[in-house]
């Protein structure tokens, strides 16, 4: 028997994001700078709401709700990778390229990097430029630079665009 995915829609500090998902865990979490927000939570969401809501108001560091990524074996072999990026931490495209076992494949890392279907919650957001810059982030820098100074406000003055 197939069963659909269910979707919400949430309001969070950045816009709105939308959670896809059913009994095999969450499929995707993405954002959009509007939309309407859902009357209600289906409940296999639920989790998933919680968290990042906790997330959003300094009460959560990491997450444990099931996820269920779509994905190239490469791509989740970057996702994966990415989830072991302490909260509060940024990490090089290089670093990451290093740490993966092959500093040449930077462009296929980022490309990966900016492929994650999971929005804060395989933070891709804390993967930044060599120098220290804020680069490649697909729900916009601004988001991007937002998320690192709130997993870790005394960064503030460091960022750079």
């Amino acid at each position: 028997m197939f069963d659909e995915k269910s979707t919400v829609y949430i309001k969070t500090p950045l816009g709105i994001a939308k959670i896809q998902g059913d009994e095999n865990g969450i499929s995707g979490i993405s954002i959009a700078d509007d939309g309407t927000v859902s009357d209600s939570v289906p409940e296999v969401l639920h989790q998933a709401v919680s968290q990042l809501n906790d997330y959003f108001e300094g009460k959560r560091t990491d997450f444990d709700f099931k996820l269920n990524p779509s994905g190239t074996e490469f791509q989740q072999k970057v996702w994966k990778a990415l989830l072991e990026i302490p909260f509060g931490k940024t990490m090089s495209y290089l670093d990451l390229s290093k740490k993966l076992g092959d500093v040449k494949a930077i462009r296929a890392v980022a490309s990966a990097n900016g492929k994650n279907p999971f929005w804060i919650v395989v933070p891709c957001h804390r993967v930044i430029g060599s120098n220290g810059s804020l680069t490649g982030y697909a729900g916009g820098l601004w988001r991007k630079k937002w998320l690192l100074e709130h997993e870790n406000p005394s960064r503030k003055q460091e960022l750079l665009f």
